[in-house]
């Protein structure tokens, strides 16, 4: 207790003379958690007695909702463990309860929704398989409604349906319905024909064709082909070289907004974003319906939208972002698309924006049972550079083995966490050196639970939120113990599924009332850490951090060490605030 106390104290101290001499209110804030934090590690013989903050907050029953289903710790140990979060498409393979389920247990965290394929009523009935699921485990599970995009396609061809092209031959794209042949294909979007240049480049079904524009008219370009092949009915056209002016929402798309706002989904993803005007295209609508809060993650898949320029913005203006390497791929030089993929995730790090790295993960396990050696190696590659989630589309949307696809990549995540030098790239990324000029006594603190919780060898970090901002922050820091995030919110709780580390619990509103008393609020977070496995033994601790007065947007001022033993031995100083806490 002696080392732990003063290990605590040291790290409090050392923050508190390392932020801007003129940040006089978060070192009043930190140099009192030196008298507060720590004492709970000195044990105490009796029941302590409660005493009322100045909040007089009080709760007047432990709500049901405090302790999941037994059936949450069976799921699979190894499942509660891994701070790297799993996405998995929902599709024709995994589209039941029972397969659902299975998924759930084997490290599933988020289930994606992909718009492209399905209708309306089928994706009703999965949200309400995937509510089902949350209910039965109590544990929340993000949904991700995915939707289309802008998608370019060539018109129909005549005859077989298809054309073969040959290499330096010359090829038209025109505005005439006609089918088309050898020579010429309709491109059925006139705004593009207006947009290539010469110069210009268009890839045809995944890059297989590629063609250079030579020139344009009235409603045509004539190209030349760099490389030949089959080309047939309603094949996708990528343009990596402009700027489409098209909106990154269709009509099919809006349609599909509509409809995902009026179901309880988590996240809405924006395909093919170009420009930081398509998010605040998105925003607007989102905004004026009924679901105002739903989290935006932009789909980075386009070279414009990973320009300098324009990349930055793009992550300001998201909740999340996703590495999507297959379109990307296709637009990009090969060689560039992990050079591109660091460059996000170091960016979504430094900002604290969840970012996921998705496409081809394990494409060899949708016909078989293993994985390549070099799946796995790309896999390590996303976790080892600091990504908050991974994810899986055809292989448990359509594959053979879906549940064996998510175990693999967890098994992945598992092995690269237990590494050391994950541990090492991860603290390397974390310091002091974060208190800059622009920061607040949330940093500061959060920052100091960070410390403590390595310090002390704490089992979890505890932090009472409201939207889930302190959590992110907490995230950002990737602490060397899992963040149980305590929410009376079930749309941040169920967001929050998709972050680094995080593992929420909805508590009742009544938690986070004016009139509760603080001693029966640290309870609550013992007895969901308890629940979760992360407290087992009377010596472990908890570092909980929350923000006063409750629903305070961003707001962390309270620090505590909570050890496992109970309230019975908890010393008055640990339940108790003080005025500078309380403001």
């Amino acid at each position: 207790p002696c080392y732990a106390f003063e290990s605590t104290c040291l790290c409090i101290l050392q923050l508190a003379f390392s932020v801007p001499k003129r940040c006089e209110k978060m070192h009043r804030t930190l140099l009192a958690l030196v008298a507060t934090s720590a004492v709970a590690l000195v044990p105490r013989a009796g029941r302590a007695t409660p005493r009322k903050s100045a909040l007089r907050m009080s709760l007047a029953e432990p709500p049901a909702s405090a302790s999941a289903p037994s059936a949450l710790l069976q799921a699979s140990k190894e499942r509660w463990i891994k701070s790297t979060k799993q996405l998995a498409t929902v599709g024709p393979a995994s589209n039941t309860a029972e397969m659902l389920e299975k998924l759930f247990a084997a490290g599933v965290d988020v289930f994606r929704l992909n718009f492209s394929h399905g209708s309306h009523e089928e994706k009703a009935a999965l949200v309400g398989l995937i509510r089902d699921l949350e209910a039965k485990y109590g544990h929340p599970i993000g949904i991700l409604a995915d939707l289309q995009g802008p998608k370019l396609r060539v018109g129909v061809f005549g005859g077989s349906g298809k054309a073969m092209l040959v290499e330096g031959q010359q090829f038209r794209l025109d505005s005439d319905d006609e089918p088309g042949d050898a020579s010429r294909v309709m491109l059925p979007h006139p705004e593009i024909l207006k947009t290539l240049d010469k110069g210009d480049s268009l890839l045809v079904d995944d890059g297989k064709l590629r063609l250079t524009v030579t020139s344009r008219g009235d409603g045509f370009v004539d190209t030349v082909v760099d490389v030949g092949g089959a080309i047939s009915d309603r094949k996708g056209v990528n343009t990596p070289s402009v700027v489409l002016p098209i909106s990154p929402l269709t009509p099919k798309d809006r349609a599909d907004l509509a409809f995902a706002l009026t179901q309880p989904v988590d996240w809405v993803a924006l395909s093919f974003v170009q420009r930081p005007e398509d998010i605040d295209e998105l925003r607007a609508i989102v905004k004026n319906s009924a679901r105002p809060d739903v989290r935006l993650m932009a789909k980075l898949e386009k070279p414009a939208a990973v320009s300098e320029e324009s990349l930055e913005a793009i992550v300001d203006r998201c909740d999340g972002i996703m590495v999507a390497r297959g379109d990307l791929g296709v637009e990009m030089r090969p060689e560039d698309v992990p050079v591109v993929q660091k460059q996000i995730v170091q960016m979504c790090r430094a900002k604290g924006t969840p970012v996921v790295v998705a496409t081809q993960m394990l494409e060899s396990m949708i016909e078989s049972p293993t994985p390549t050696r070099a799946e796995c190696s790309d896999i390590a590659t996303a976790i080892y550079d600091g990504a908050d989630a991974v994810m899986l589309s055809a292989e448990s949307a359509a594959g053979a083995y879906p549940v064996e696809a998510v175990t693999m990549q967890r098994r992945v995540i598992s092995r690269v966490e237990a590494d050391p030098q994950y541990r090492a790239a991860s603290d390397e990324k974390v310091g002091f050196r974060y208190l800059g000029h622009r920061a607040t006594a949330t940093d500061a603190i959060t920052l100091a639970a960070r410390q403590v919780a390595s310090a002390i060898n704490a089992k979890c970090l505890v932090v009472f939120t409201d939207r889930g901002t302190t959590v992110l922050k907490a995230a950002q820091g990737r602490p060397p113990v899992p963040v149980v995030a305590l929410t009376p919110s079930p749309d941040t709780a169920r967001a929050l599924a998709l972050c680094w580390g995080v593992y929420s619990r909805i508590l009742p509103a009544s938690t986070f009332a004016e009139d509760a008393v603080f001693r029966d609020v640290l309870v609550q977070a013992v007895d969901v850490a308890r629940d979760y496995g992360l407290l087992v033994d009377d010596a472990d601790v908890a570092v909980v951090t929350a923000g006063l007065p409750w629903g305070t947007p961003g707001a962390s001022n309270v620090l505590r060490v909570v050890p496992a033993t109970g309230p019975n031995d908890w010393p008055d100083e640990l339940c108790n605030l003080d005025e500078e806490e309380c403001t």
